[in-house]
C-alpha cells in the first residue's frame, strides 16, 4: 500500500471517529434539551418555589401538589444508605485484590465480582422482595422491609462491581517504588498500604466513588420494586420511599400527555439528569487526575 491510499485511509478513519463523537454528543445535547424543553413548559404553568420546596408529591389530588422535594431527599436517603455500605466493603476488597490475593484467588474473584454487573437489575429487586425486605421486617420488628434500608443494600450490590473494579486499578497503578521507599524506611506493610498505597491512589478512589453513586441514583427498576414507593418526605432508612427514577417509570406511562403532570415529569427528569451528569463529572475529573499523575 503506497503513502497516499494510507493518508486516505487515515482521513477517512479520522472523519468517521469525528463523526461518531459528534452523534454521541449530540444525542446527548438533544436528550437534555427536550427533558429542558419540556420542564420549561411545567414551570411556565406552575410555582418553582413550590416545586422545590413543597412537601408533597401528589399529582392527583385537587391542588396537584408537584414539589420534587420527597422525591429528592428519597433518592438522597437510598444513595448515601448503598455508599454507606458499598465505599468501605468495595475499596477494602479492591485493597485485597490488589494487594493481598493470591494470584489463583485474584484470578477467580475478578471475573465473579465483574459478572454482578451482569445480573439483571429486576432480578436483584425480586430478591429484594423475598429475600432482603423480609429479614429486615424481622430484625427490626416492623410490618415490612420495603423500605430505603432495602433500596440502600440492593444498590450498593449494584455499585460494588464498579467501585471494586475502578479502585482495583487505581490501587494497582500505585508505582512499586513508592511502595519499596516505604519499606526501605521501615514502615511495615499495613503502615505502607494505609500511609502510602492509599493516599497514592485517592484521586482513582474518589472515582470509584463517584462513579458508583452515580450508577445508585440513575437505577429504577430495584427501588421501584423494594422501597414501597411510598413519595412522602422520608424520617428515615426504615421509612418506604419513592424515588425520582420510580416516579418517572410508574407515572410516565399512564399520564395524559401534555398536561401539568406530563410536564412535571419531565421538570423532575431534568434535575436528576443534571445530578447524575455532574457527578459523573466529578468521576471523570478525578480518574484524570489519577492518569496524569501517574503518566
Amino acid at each position: 500500500m503506497n503513502a497516499s491510499k494510507r493518508e486516505a485511509i487515515d482521513r477517512l478513519l479520522k472523519m468517521v471517529f469525528r463523526a461518531t463523537g459528534l452523534v454521541t454528543i449530540g444525542l446527548l445535547g438533544g436528550i437534555f434539551f427536550m427533558l429542558l424543553f419540556n420542564s420549561i413548559a411545567f414551570f411556565a404553568k406552575g410555582n418553582p418555589i413550590d416545586f422545590f420546596t413543597g412537601s408533597q408529591w401528589n399529582p392527583g389530588s385537587d391542588a396537584g401538589n408537584y414539589s420534587i422535594l420527597p422525591l429528592l431527599a428519597s433518592t438522597g436517603f437510598v444513595a448515601l444508605g448503598s455508599m454507606m455500605i458499598a465505599v468501605p466493603l468495595g475499596i477494602f476488597t479492591a485493597t485485597f485484590l490488589s494487594e493481598l490475593a493470591p494470584d489463583t484467588l485474584r484470578t477467580i474473584l475478578k471475573p465473579v465480582i465483574e459478572m454482578l454487573a451482569a445480573i439483571p437489575s429486576v432480578a436483584i429487586g425480586f430478591l429484594g422482595i423475598v429475600l432482603v425486605g423480609p429479614a429486615i421486617a424481622r430484625v427490626f420488628g416492623i410490618q415490612n422491609g420495603l423500605n430505603a434500608l432495602n433500596g440502600s443494600i440492593l444498590l450498593a450490590i449494584m455499585a460494588l462491581p464498579t467501585i471494586i473494579t475502578i479502585s482495583e486499578d487505581a490501587i494497582s497503578a500505585v508505582p512499586k517504588t513508592y511502595k519499596e521507599a516505604s519499606l526501605a524506611l521501615g514502615a511495615n506493610k499495613w503502615a505502607t498500604l494505609f500511609q502510602v498505597t492509599l493516599p497514592a491512589a485517592l484521586p482513582g478512589l474518589i472515582a470509584a466513588v463517584m462513579l458508583g453513586l452515580g450508577r445508585a441514583l440513575g437505577e429504577t427498576m430495584t427501588v421501584l420494586m423494594a422501597t414501597g414507593n411510598a413519595a412522602a418526605l422520608p424520617k428515615g432508612f426504615l421509612d418506604s420511599i419513592r424515588t425520582i427514577t420510580a416516579t418517572i417509570a410508574i407515572e410516565m406511562g399512564e399520564v395524559p400527555y401534555q398536561t401539568t403532570h406530563y410536564f412535571a415529569l419531565f421538570a423532575i427528569a431534568v434535575v436528576l439528569f443534571i445530578i447524575t451528569l455532574l457527578i459523573n463529572l466529578l468521576g471523570e475529573f478525578f480518574a484524570n487526575r489519577l492518569r496524569k499523575f501517574h503518566a
